[in-house]
């Protein structure tokens, strides 16, 4: 019997779902970044140059400075939440999203080499005195992690890695802010949304809506299907670290329909939703470190070929800014300090394929000489 999907199919799905076969006009609705960071379920944010080039990847036209703006105006924020990773995204994944992936955060406090040597401080206690110290703005992460130590038996950092483990911590701008330097400074969630009146319960069967987790985690599978899928419990586990998902997919019922890949797999994917054509064109793209299109399915060859994959790792484990050539991982780029794009293939690509890449540096060298965000930086003061 023929397979429901192959491997093409499953690869140019993905990169219509994340808008990578085609830019969104720069006019459209689900263009604007608060939007398309809501679609994208946040944009993985490790460093600061990352979510602008996800989103020029994805957007005709984009501006950098409309990101900045929104994250100056609290619009989209910078929070630690799947994999345990800095992404950004909107006040609202922030608090629904944190709630989920919290018991991989606990995990990653107790076992991560970063957090260990203070496991043994009383969690409460710590998130206590973090919040005392960030009860008048934000902090500069040395002197919150200087603090924490002379009150408690353990390395700074240490200290501050696991008090972002376990309290919903931002990072506050200018940290993010298209062209303005800026250290890691932090302050709560709720503090920076004018929540004042209470703390975000981490570890409730309810979350602030009054959803229950399993219903909550409904509708994140049903987003994730919408822009990473046809996926599996285990793809979901794997972009955010929540587990259990199994049982959500179940109980989902008709809404999703089961798929038989050509290795015989089940995949699912919304009922009613179109697949892309295998023979779809995927123009090339440059791409930035660490984007969640790479990061999301259990089985990395959605889109990274094993031989492209081992190259992209190296010895650091996928630092690398990846180039995409028909729909595939093809190289790595990088920027001289004069702001070129340079461009290392893995292999060889057709001239057609060569213009396209020519066409994207230049998008990309566009980008980067975008001028400071003034308004941004105003709004910050």
């Amino acid at each position: 019997m023929a397979a429901d999907v192959t491997p093409r199919v499953l690869n140019r799905t993905l990169l219509a779902r994340q808008h990578l076969l085609e830019r969104l006009p720069g006019g459209d609705p689900r263009a604007d970044p608060v939007a398309l960071t809501s679609h994208l379920l946040g944009l993985q944010a490790q460093e600061p140059l990352p979510p602008y080039l996800s989103l020029a990847a994805r957007v005709d036209g984009f501006d950098p400075r409309d990101l900045s703006r929104a994250l100056a105006e609290r619009r989209v924020l910078r929070v630690l939440l799947m994999r345990g990773t800095i992404h950004t995204v909107t006040p609202d994944d922030a608090r629904l999203l944190r709630v989920l992936v919290q018991p991989f955060l606990d995990k990653v406090s107790r076992n991560s080499a970063a957090s260990r040597p203070a496991a043994h401080v009383p969690l409460d206690g710590l998130v206590a005195s973090g919040r005392a110290l960030m009860a008048d703005g934000p902090v500069p992460v040395k002197g919150l992690g200087a603090a924490l130590a002379g009150r408690f038996d353990a390395p700074p950092s240490a200290l501050v890695n696991r008090l972002r483990e376990g309290a919903p911590l931002v990072q506050t701008p200018p940290r993010g802010l298209w062209g303005r330097p800026g250290g890691v400074a932090y302050v709560t969630l709720e503090s920076w949304l004018g929540e004042r009146d209470g703390t975000l319960d981490l570890r409730s069967d309810t979350l602030p809506d009054g959803a229950s987790r399993s219903e909550a985690l409904a509708g994140v599978v049903r987003r994730y299907l919408a822009a990473f899928g046809p996926g599996t419990p285990a793809d979901v586990t794997t972009w955010s670290g929540i587990t259990g998902v199994r049982a959500v997919f179940d109980a989902l019922g008709d809404e999703l329909v089961a798929l038989r890949t050509d290795d015989g797999r089940t995949v699912w994917d919304l009922a009613g939703v179109s697949l892309a054509d295998s023979d779809a064109p995927a123009p090339a793209r440059l791409l930035g470190r660490y984007d969640n299109v790479w990061l999301s399915h259990a089985g990395r060859d959605r889109v990274t070929p094993p031989d492209a994959r081992r190259r992209w790792m190296g010895s650091n484990g996928g630092v690398g800014s990846a180039v995409l050539v028909d729909g595939f991982m093809a190289g790595l780029w990088s920027t001289t300090a004069q702001g070129r794009v340079e461009v290392e293939l893995f292999d060889r690509v057709s001239r057609a394929q060569q213009a396209e890449l020519d066409a994207e540096a230049a998008r990309v060298e566009a980008l980067l000489a975008v001028p400071a965000d003034e308004d941004a930086a105003a709004v910050n003061r």
